[in-house]
């Protein structure tokens, strides 16, 4: 069995001792509560502190939790209510579909996967979960760049590799992609990720009117498509479910 490693155990102690107790502690505080000597403390401190994790109260040098650790705990939440929000709609969603349903966030230049619902029938199917996709190619990650400045940022500068004959990778083809996808409010990926698969996706705005997130469907191109195009019902379902998910995150409408 690995090792703990002692160094982050301390700093996680010390972090919980911050989070409880007093607003601020002392240096002696921080080192007697946690059996450890001045100068170990110190150094840690110096770190949590340098890494925005901790704050040093320039008048009693007592410290105190950073705005770093805010920010952090802030954007867990914010996914855990935008999970919590879309699992009723996302259900609804994937039964009137028959096809399985994403909720997919940006994460590290791709999209994180924080939801799926199973295609409902009996087909043997794998819980994606936590599973990344390309930004540039899915129907997730290129409505997520047409709508966020940071994800378009990140999919613009990113090299974009081209899964199948159908990936979109030249700039100017790519930009005016997205611009279409504004323009329509969704995005489609026909076999341009993986060959055989088509999705179609809308975003979802909070209460600011900012993108979090996006929800979509995804299946075997014949049944995703009809005649070479998505099916209207289901661009008709995605939109309609993100509108709700957004309504329900305290979006108003545009």
């Amino acid at each position: 069995m690995a090792k703990n490693i002692q160094s982050l155990e301390r700093a996680a102690a010390m972090l919980r001792l911050l989070a409880g107790g007093e607003r601020r502690l002392g240096l002696s505080d921080i080192a007697s509560s946690l059996g450890l000597a001045k100068g170990t403390a110190h150094g840690i401190l110096r770190t949590l502190q340098h890494e925005g994790f901790v704050e040093q109260d320039a008048a009693s040098g007592r410290y105190q939790l950073g705005a770093e650790l805010l920010r952090l705990g802030n954007s867990y939440l914010d996914v855990h209510e935008l999970r919590a929000r879309a699992l009723v709609w996302t259900d609804d969603l994937a039964r009137s579909s028959g096809e399985s349903a994403y909720l997919g966030v940006l994460h590290q230049q791709g999209v994180l996967i924080v939801h799926h619902v199973f295609r409902p029938d009996d087909s043997r199917q794998v819980l994606e979960v936590g599973a990344m996709q390309p930004l540039h190619s899915t129907a997730l990650g290129k409505v997520i760049s047409a709508y966020d400045p940071v994800a378009h940022t990140e999919a613009m500068e990113a090299e974009r590799w081209s899964f199948t004959p159908h990936t979109v990778t030249a700039t100017a083809e790519f930009e005016a992609m997205l611009d279409l996808i504004r323009a329509r409010g969704w995005a489609a990926d026909v076999e341009e990720t993986w060959e055989g698969v088509a999705a179609v996706a809308a975003p979802i705005h909070d209460r600011r009117r900012m993108p979090v997130g996006a929800v979509a469907v995804t299946g075997a191109v014949e049944r995703v498509c009809a005649d070479g195009e998505l099916r209207p019902e289901l661009i008709a379902a995605v939109r309609d479910c993100a509108r709700a998910v957004s309504r329900d995150l305290g979006a108003r409408p545009f």
